[in-house]
């Protein structure tokens, strides 16, 4: 993930970006990639949207969104010196706390 990140401020480097990478702007890019996401969903049945990676236009769409939401999301935590999978792991423990396995289904 360390690699990706660095591609990405390189990337952003390269353009001058950096200007724009606040993490208001961030957080909205990424609001905006997650939305381009669910747009393709949008008016699926839960059968079609279970089978969207059988069609090969479909999945590029969903592959590219996906890798938009992914790289915002590693911008933003970049910026802001959020470690993502440190982060992740401390929500699932909190989760597990909070939601019991064999608590209510």
């Amino acid at each position: 993930m360390a690699v990706l990140q660095r591609r990405l401020a390189a990337f952003a480097a390269a353009r001058d970006w950096q200007q724009y990478h606040t993490p208001k702007n961030l957080a909205a890019a990424l609001s905006v990639e997650a939305s381009e996401l669910v747009e393709i969903f949008q008016w699926l049945t839960p059968e079609q949207s279970a089978r969207v990676m059988e069609d090969k236009g479909a999945a590029a769409r969903v592959e590219d969104e996906v890798a938009d939401v992914l790289a915002y999301l590693l911008q933003f935590c970049e910026v802001l010196g959020i470690d993502a999978l440190a982060a992740l792991s401390a929500k699932i423990d909190r989760n597990e706390g909070r939601f019991p396995a064999n608590g209510g289904r």
